[in-house]
C-alpha cells in the first residue's frame, strides 16, 4: 500500500540566539505532514486528518528511504527524503497494530522494534511492501498498566549485541518489583533476555561511540539529580534504586555489596557503593536541557561539520540538540557537553543520519510538554559548509584542560586568564526529584596558553575535583577575526584526573 500525503515545506536559514550553538552553519527542511499543511494541533485539526507523525523511531533504509516508527503503533517508509521538495515524497505504511514502538532497527531482511511487552521482528515475506510476519524476537520483562512502563530500542553495540532499556513504572498501576524495570538488557539470538545493568529511571535513548561502546541517556527525577549519560556494561549500578528488587531474580549480574547511600553528595555515594559507576557526562539542568533522549554518533566523513566522532544528544523539554565530546581516562569514559541546535518545533526524541551527512530529527510532545509549539514533526538538518566560532573539544589534563576550536583564536584574548571563568559543583544523591547544584567552588585558572596555530588553548588550573562537573565560561575570548564564541560555555564531567 502506497499513500501520498499532502505536505508543505519551509527551508529555514537560521540565525543565532543566545546561547544556541553554531546554528548559522545549518539549514533545516521542515517536513509537515498534516493535510492542512501544518502539523500543529490547532482548532482546525481533526483526528484522521493527515498522518500524525509522532516520531518514536528512525532508521535509514536507503537509497533514498527513511523508516519512521510513530507512537500510535505504525511504521512508515518515506521515499524521496533527500530531495528538497517534500511534495514529491511518498509514504508507505509498512506495519501497524504495534503497542507504542520506541525504536526501529534494520536487521537482515526485516526490522526489529521494541514494544511494551516484547522485541518484535517484522518481515515482508511476499514482497508487497508491507510486513506480513510479526514474530517475537525476545520477551521476558515485567509489564503493568503503568503509563510510563516504556521499553526502548533495540540498539546494537560494536560487538553486535542487541540492547533494550526499560523505563521505571511511574504513577497509577506502578509495580517496579516486576522483572527488570529500570534495567538495561541484551536480547540473545535465541530470544533470551540477559540483564546487564540496573539503576536507570527513564533511559529513552541509546547510541554507540566510534569504539563501539554503548551509552544511554537518563532523565532527571527521583534519585537522578540532573541529566546523565551512562556507559552501559554488565554488572554495574547507575543512580536509581527503585527497580533494584530484580537483582534478586535468577540471571541478575548484580548484587549490591553495601547499603544504598542516601542524602549524601554524589561523589560520596559513588565511593560508598562499589557497584555504582559515575555517569560519563552530566548535562546540568536547564543550562543543558532538562530531559535528554536519543544519542547519535557524528560519523559522516566531515559532511556534518567539524565535530566528527562526537555524540549528538536529543533534548525533549527544551526542543534542542546538544553535543558531547568523550574521552577515556583511567579506563573510564568522561567528557564535556556543549549546546548545539535549539528552536525545534517540538520535543526532539529520535535522530538518524543519512549517507549524505544530513540529520533527520524526529519529534513528538506526547506524554509531556516542550518549548516547541507543535505536537510532532520531522526535520532534515544540513551543514552549509560554513562554521562559526565554537569550542570543538575539551580534554582533561593533569593540571587543567586543553580546548580546541573551530577557528583560530585571538592570542591576546586567549592568553589572558581573566578571559576565562570556571567553577566546579556536584549534586545530592537522594530520593528527591532532582537536585540543586551543590558544593560549588571556584576553580583558579593560573595561565592560558594558546598554541602557535591558534586552534587550541591550554588552561592550567588549581582546585580541580574528581567526580565533579567543571563549568567553564569564556566571555572574553575572541577568534582571530574578532568574533565571540557562539556559546561561551562548556561543562566537563571530571570523573578522574589523567595520571591520578
Amino acid at each position: 500500500m502506497r499513500s501520498r500525503i499532502s505536505i508543505a515545506a519551509l527551508l529555514l536559514h537560521l540565525t543565532v540566539s543566545s546561547p544556541a550553538g553554531p546554528e548559522t552553519s545549518y539549514q533545516r527542511l521542515d517536513i509537515l505532514t498534516a493535510s492542512t499543511g501544518s502539523n500543529s494541533r490547532d482548532q482546525d485539526w481533526k483526528p484522521g486528518k493527515g498522518l500524525v507523525l509522532e516520531v518514536s523511531g528512525l532508521c535509514w533504509i536507503g537509497p533514498d528511504r527513511l523508516g519512521v516508527a510513530i507512537r500510535k503503533g505504525e511504521i512508515w517508509f518515506i521515499d524521496g527524503v533527500l530531495g528538497d521538495d517534500p511534495a514529491a515524497m511518498t509514504y508507505t505504511l509498512f506495519a501497524s497494530g504495534l503497542q507504542e514502538p520506541l525504536g526501529l532497527l534494520p536487521d537482515g531482511d526485516g526490522f526489529l522494534v521494541a514494544q511494551r511487552a516484547e522485541l518484535t521482528r517484522l518481515r515482508d515475506t511476499d514482497g508487497d511492501g508491507r510486513a506480513d510476519e510479526y514474530r517475537t524476537a525476545a520477551r521476558g520483562w515485567g509489564v503493568t498498566g503503568a503509563y510510563h512502563g516504556y521499553a526502548y530500542g533495540p540498539e546494537r553495540d560494536g560487538a553486535g549485541h542487541l540492547w533494550i532499556t526499560l523505563n521505571l513504572d511511574m504513577g497509577e498501576h506502578s509495580d517496579n518489583t516486576k522483572g527488570w524495570r529500570g534495567w538495561s538488557l541484551i536480547a540473545s539470538p535465541d530470544g533470551e533476555i540477559l540483564p546487564q545493568s540496573a539503576g536507570l529511571r527513564s533511559p529513552s535513548g541509546m547510541g554507540t561511540n566510534r569504539e563501539g561502546d554503548l551509552f544511554v541517556t537518563d532523565q532527571q527525577g527521583t534519585w537522578v539529580p540532573a541529566t546523565p549519560i551512562h556507559h552501559l556494561r554488565k554488572g554495574v549500578f547507575h543512580t536509581n534504586p527503585e527497580g533494584i528488587a530484580s537483582a534478586a531474580l535468577p540471571g541478575s549480574p548484580l548484587k549490591l555489596s553495601a547499603p544504598m547511600p542516601a542524602n549524601v553528595l554524589y561523589p560520596e555515594a559513588v565511593r560508598a557503593l562499589p557497584e555504582m559507576v559515575p555517569a560519563a557526562v552530566w548535562l546540568p539542568y536547564n543550562k543543558m536541557g532538562r530531559s535528554a533522549t536519543d544519542l547519535q554518533l557524528i560519523d559522516t566523513g566531515g559532511k556534518f561539520g567539524p565535530f566528527e566522532g562526537q555524540l549528538l544528544v536529543g533534548e525533549f523539554t527544551n526542543s534542542a540538540i546538544h553535543r558531547v565530546f568523550l574521552e577515556k581516562v583511567g579506563g573510564e569514559w568522561q567528557g564535556a557537553c556543549f549546546s548545539f541546535l535549539d528552536g525545534f518545533p517540538s520535543a526532539v526524541l529520535r535522530l538518524a543520519f543519512a549517507p549524505d551527512g544530513s540529520l533527520f530529527v524526529g519529534m513528538t510532545n506526547r506524554g509531556w510538554s516542550s518549548l516547541g509549539n507543535r505536537a510532532y514533526g520531522l526535520q532534515r538538518v544540513r551543514w552549509t559548509g560554513k562554521q562559526g566560532f565554537a569550542i570543538r573539544e575539551m580534554r582533561a589534563k593533569p593540571d587543567g584542560f586543553e580546548l580546541t576550536f573551530t577557528e583560530p583564536v585571538d592570542p591576546r584574548s586567549a592568553s589572558r586568564p581573566d578571559s576565562w571563568q570556571m567553577t566546579s559543583f556536584t549534586y545530592l544523591h537522594s530520593s528527591a526529584y532532582g537536585s540543586d547544584e551543590m558544593d560549588t567552588l571556584p576553580v583558579t585558572i593560573r595561565s592560558a596558553e594558546p598554541a602557535a596555530d591558534g586552534l587550541s588553548v591550554r588552561l592550567r588550573c588549581s582546585g580541580l575535583r574528581e567526580l565533579y562537573v567543571h563549568e567553564l565560561h569564556a566571555p572574553g575570548l575572541r577568534s582571530a577575526a574578532g568574533a565571540p564564541l557562539l556559546d561561551p560555555r562548556a561543562f566537563y564531567t571530571l570523573n578522574r584526573l589523567p595520571g591520578s
